[in-house]
């Protein structure tokens, strides 16, 4: 099945497809790969979820959260590639948690997006290389940011 398809089937929501707040874009295509910058937990009423993981929001909330950015960066994929359809396999993920100083589930907050990802595209073309830290702040607040990697077809 493709993603389109299996995005569908899952009932997903995706959020409006963010808007760059800095000078960046949010996704570049060189050759066969989508590299994907740094989203934030954007819900489709267009508001962050926001708080630090492990004072503010519980494990649950951040795993949450991370579910939702990789639904934004599902939303950034398809404004900018037309379709899901084009994306070959996920490559890498780099999840950052905005989180208290003794928290230490880094990797199961970020597991919200990575189980996005392997639902949509499959158990072997939607799990790839990832990373998961914290960080003692990130912008406007936001729970998780999570950038990614992805080969693609051509177009």
């Amino acid at each position: 099945m493709n993603a389109e398809a299996r995005v569908a089937e899952l009932g997903l929501e995706l959020p409006p497809a963010p808007k760059p707040v800095g000078v960046y874009k949010p996704v570049v295509v060189a050759g066969n790969m989508a590299y994907v910058s740094g989203h934030g937990p954007i819900r489709s009423d267009r508001t962050m979820i926001t708080g630090r993981v492990g004072a503010e929001l519980d494990l649950a909330a951040g795993k949450a959260a991370a579910r939702q950015v990789g639904l934004a960066i599902l939303s950034s994929l398809q404004a900018h590639l037309g379709s899901l359809d084009r994306v070959n396999r996920l490559v890498k993920v780099l999840g950052m948690v905005n989180s208290a100083p003794d928290f230490k589930q880094h990797p199961e907050v970020i597991n919200g997006c990575s189980e996005l990802f392997a639902e949509v595209f499959g158990p072997e073309n939607g799990v790839g290389a990832r990373s998961a830290v914290g960080m003692g702040s990130l912008p406007m607040s936001i729970a998780v940011e999570i950038e990614a990697i992805f080969e693609v077809e051509p177009s």
